[in-house]
């Protein structure tokens, strides 16, 4: 497989012949208003530009995964880029439906044992944040894609460390997880996706596996940087297990 970090949470991965795109938010840098009651209220989204064309990283895709419908994951130019005869898998009929409203024909919703060209890609749970604010952050999914010729592969999308995502890694024996670690907050209610401390439980219960954190720097309430989560798996020795890609970085495995 070959897992390309394109920006924020989007990735293009090619896993057993074909190529995925997750979670596309695809518009030039500065498109859109700072997301409300966080930091950098003076800095407009994405604040980084994408290190690629946007037909680079569409050309060829043969599935898109949308994990769920936050702008910085399906935003309105990935809405008007995308052929609106790819497929899409999304993880229930209320995203579905909005995805069909955009357009797009072929929508499923994924499950927990779905196939696409003998591809197998399971539907994980998440839980975007801790206490209330899960309830105003709304649904969210990961996925596991599973191959006899891959390594099993964990895309673990807009969650926090909590026992589903341990779960899923003692279950599937996830090889390759790349988890969303930007830390990012609002103003109050604490941590939306995974933090430092949250990406060192992913090593703890998957010490062998390769670990991908992405999800950093490109939207306005981040709070972790690249900078800091590299110093923490040095300080931790993990530095080896714990990859932490720029922008247009990619891996082979």
């Amino acid at each position: 497989m070959k897992i390309q970090q394109i920006r924020n949470a989007t990735l293009v991965v090619n896993y057993a012949g074909k190529k995925f795109l997750i979670d596309p938010f695809l518009a030039d840098k500065g498109t859109y208003p700072p997301f409300p009651n966080s930091l950098r209220q003076d800095q407009k989204n994405p604040l980084a530009s994408l290190p690629t064309s946007v037909d680079n990283i569409i050309n060829h895709v043969d599935a898109v995964i949308v994990t769920h419908l936050h702008l910085d994951h399906y935003d309105n130019a990935a809405k008007e880029a995308l052929p609106k005869d790819l497929k899409m898998f999304v993880q229930n009929e209320e995203d579905a439906k909005v995805v069909r409203n955009d357009g797009f024909h072929d929508v499923e919703v994924l499950q927990e044992e779905t196939v696409f060209e003998e591809v197998k890609l399971i539907k994980t749970k998440g839980e975007h944040g801790r206490g209330e604010i899960v309830k105003l952050a709304g649904e969210v999914c990961g996925v596991v894609f599973k191959h006899p010729t891959e390594k099993t592969l964990y895309v673990a999308g807009d969650t926090v460390w909590y026992e589903a995502v341990q779960e899923v890694i003692e279950t599937h024996k996830t090889e390759i997880i790349v988890v969303n670690g930007g830390d990012n907050q609002f103003l109050e209610g604490g941590s939306l996706v995974m933090g430092k401390e949250d990406i060192y439980e992913v090593y703890k219960a998957a010490p062998i596996a390769i670990i991908i954190s992405v999800h950093m720097e490109a939207v306005n309430h981040w709070t972790l940087s690249r900078e800091e989560l590299k110093s923490f798996i040095n300080e931790k020795g993990i530095s080896s297990q714990v990859l932490v890609p720029d922008d247009g970085q990619s891996y082979s495995f």
